[in-house]
């Protein structure tokens, strides 16, 4: 079961005075059968940095996208519910991916069905539960505390344990050193 996630965002009246322009519960979340016991939410997208801390008051109405925008940023929380070996089996990453438009995303033949890469930097802090990352040979265990940066590698995330994992995410849009424009 999903958890609600409470989302508040501050801003500027017509004074300049700090104000709370949102409280309630982030609505920008995507849950599908092709990947199931896992929740997405996003919380708040920038489409680019520097970004406006004056600009709009809502960022994530739109279509869900796993990768943040060009040389944007998004922030997200993940909920992973404990994985079934026999379900994992059956599952489809690359259709499960196509949903959030990065079936392109999807590692071939990997380990796991949801082997991915993403263009990105991603800093990651485990909030609830305990979790395991794939990556092409290897792989880490977090648990609640534990912050990872994951610089544009193929990973997976599996929750082999028996509790929920939580995770917030903050995305960044990056390119590999031999892909950067020179100058």
């Amino acid at each position: 079961m999903a958890n609600k996630i409470r989302r508040v965002v501050t801003g500027h009246d017509a004074q300049g005075r700090a104000v709370c322009i949102a409280d309630g519960y982030a609505s920008n979340i995507l849950q599908r059968p092709n990947r199931p016991g896992v929740t997405l939410t996003n919380l708040w997208k920038n489409e680019a940095v520097p970004t406006e801390y004056d600009g709009a008051t809502e960022t994530v109405d739109g279509p869900f996208v796993l990768h943040p925008p060009k040389g944007g940023v998004v922030f997200r929380v993940v909920e992973f519910e404990p994985e079934d070996p026999e379900v994992l089996k059956t599952l489809d990453g690359k259709a499960a991916f196509a949903e959030m438009g990065a079936a392109h995303a999807i590692v071939e033949n990997a380990r796991h069905p949801f082997m991915h890469r993403t263009d990105s930097v991603d800093y990651a802090m485990v909030l609830r539960g305990e979790i395991t990352m794939l990556l092409d040979e290897s792989e880490v265990h977090l648990k609640a505390g534990d912050v990872l940066i994951q610089r544009g590698t193929n990973h997976a995330w599996s929750n082999r344990g028996k509790e929920t994992c939580l995770i917030a995410f903050v995305l960044v849009d990056a390119v590999a050193k031999h892909d950067a424009p020179s100058g």
